[in-house]
């Protein structure tokens, strides 16, 4: 009888620590990690489907595929009702800027 109750007493004071252990554990397995996933720029998605041609079929898909994102980026500015000089900076940050395209 008195093991019984002593692994009773003891089983009762070890429950309060358990959860208490199980906390501890898991902010560093949640914790962030330093890199945050970007999402990529619909240039560097063109650039990327166009990475296997070579030549003059690279760029012209690569200027068809900069010009369906730059519309697409229009459409989507529309929509939002953005004017003027907001539209121009929405637009630019949407397809992912003006850098020159490689050869």
């Amino acid at each position: 009888m008195k093991l019984q109750s002593a692994l009773l007493t003891a089983s009762l004071i070890c429950l309060p620590v358990l959860p208490a252990l199980a906390q501890t554990s898991a902010p560093a397995a949640a914790a962030p990690t330093a890199t945050v996933p970007v999402p990529a720029t619909k240039r560097v998605t063109c650039l990327a489907t166009t990475a296997s041609l070579k030549g003059q079929d690279k760029r012209d898909q690569l200027q068809l595929c900069l010009a369906q994102a730059r519309l697409d980026c229009l459409k989507q500015a529309i929509d939002q009702k953005i004017v003027g000089e907001a539209r121009k900076s929405f637009i630019k940050t949407c397809v992912g800027g003006d850098a020159p395209e490689p050869q």
